[in-house]
């Protein structure tokens, strides 16, 4: 009898805590089971809509971003559950509550930069200016879309570095997307002379060129720029036929003595 009460007391003592551990673990499992669904299932529609081609990119960028909102919702409302078991956690949420706007005020303006990536992320995935695989150039930096988070989009260049991009910032600026609603894109280049050079015998030179166009884009008191045009190509082909048609244009120009 004194066993089975000093048992009982202490399941009274600690039930708060394995419950709380135990609504954890379950939601692990949903979250984990959500993500194996979700991933197989679409899976398995594309193959059987494509004919086994796979996800496309607008459906793989779109099924990894609800993937990610849905696990998140999925986070917090386990979180709040298992600590609702507590009860000593009311007193500080009342405490929490009575001084309420001041709290929202100061968490809203902490805050504001994740929610704005957030909701940035949210109309990314719904719009769909970039999708993972495509071939972009935002601020100067182009690169391959390797995934779009709920906060940053992250970038591989050529280089073979990865760029995180806050969302906000991304949804807010002018990107050039070369992988989208065409199979070819431009391959153009600039090329630099000096302010003394002969554009005239530069220009012949370029254009004599198979495939090669060629025109003054600018002049500035240093100098003029040239830009170098080739013919249209993959977009996954676009940085390496660009630096081929950079090293040719340069050699011509250095074989025809323009500088």
């Amino acid at each position: 009898m004194l066993a089975a009460a000093g048992d009982q007391s202490f399941w009274d003592r600690y039930s708060n805590l394995f419950t709380a551990i135990g609504t954890l673990l379950l939601g692990a499992a949903l979250i984990l089971f959500v993500d194996r669904f979700l991933v197989h299932r679409a899976t398995r529609l594309a193959s059987a809509v494509t004919g086994g081609e796979g996800l496309s990119r607008d459906t793989a960028t779109r099924l990894r971003f609800a993937r990610r909102a849905v696990e998140a919702v999925l986070a917090i409302i386990v979180i709040a559950s298992a600590l609702s078991e507590f009860g000593s956690l009311d007193r500080v949420g009342r405490t929490i509550l009575a001084s309420g706007a001041i709290t929202a005020a100061v968490v809203g303006f902490a805050a504001r930069q994740t929610l704005a990536n957030a909701i940035a992320g949210i109309m990314m995935a719904i719009v769909q200016p970039v999708r993972i695989g495509d071939l972009v150039t935002f601020e100067d930096e182009t690169g391959t879309v390797e995934d779009v988070g709920l906060t940053y989009t992250w970038l591989r260049n050529g280089a073979d570095a990865r760029l995180a991009i806050p969302n906000e910032r991304l949804a807010g600026g002018i990107i050039r997307n070369d992988s989208i609603r065409s199979a070819t894109v431009a391959i153009e280049i600039s090329v630099w002379l000096a302010a003394a050079a002969d554009e005239r015998r530069a220009l012949e030179a370029l254009r004599a060129l198979d495939g090669v166009r060629a025109r003054i884009a600018d002049t500035t008191a240093e100098g003029l720029r040239l830009l170098v045009m080739g013919d249209p190509g993959p977009p996954s082909e676009r940085l390496a036929r660009e630096a081929a048609l950079r090293e040719l244009a340069l050699g011509t120009l250095r074989d025809a003595g323009v500088r």
